[in-house]
C-alpha cells in the first residue's frame, strides 16, 4: 500500500495557491481525485504521472511550482518502484 499523504499534501499546497495558473491546479486537482480512486494502484501513479508531466513544461507555470511537480513526480515514480 501507497502511503499518498504527502503527495496529497503537496497537491493541496498547488491547489490553494492564487499565484499558480488555472490550468496547472486544474492539472493538480486532476491528480489528486485520481489517487484518491479505488483503481490500481499502478493506474493511479501512471495516470498522475503523465498529467502532472504534461504541465511541467508549461512555460507560464511559475519556477517553485515546476520544482513542486518535479517532486511530486520523482515521489511518484518512487511509489510505482515499491509496488514491484
Amino acid at each position: 500500500m501507497v502511503n499518498y499523504a504527502p503527495i496529497l499534501a503537496l497537491l493541496e499546497q498547488i491547489i490553494s495557491d492564487r499565484t499558480v495558473p488555472k490550468n496547472i491546479r486544474a492539472a493538480a486537482e486532476s491528480s489528486k481525485q485520481v489517487l484518491s480512486t479505488g483503481e490500481s494502484e499502478e493506474l493511479k501513479i501512471s495516470t498522475a504521472v503523465h498529467t502532472l508531466d504534461e504541465v511541467a513544461n508549461d512555460p507560464n507555470i511559475p519556477v517553485y511550482t515546476r520544482t513542486h511537480i518535479w517532486n511530486l513526480v520523482s515521489m511518484l515514480e518512487q511509489a510505482r518502484r515499491e509496488l514491484k
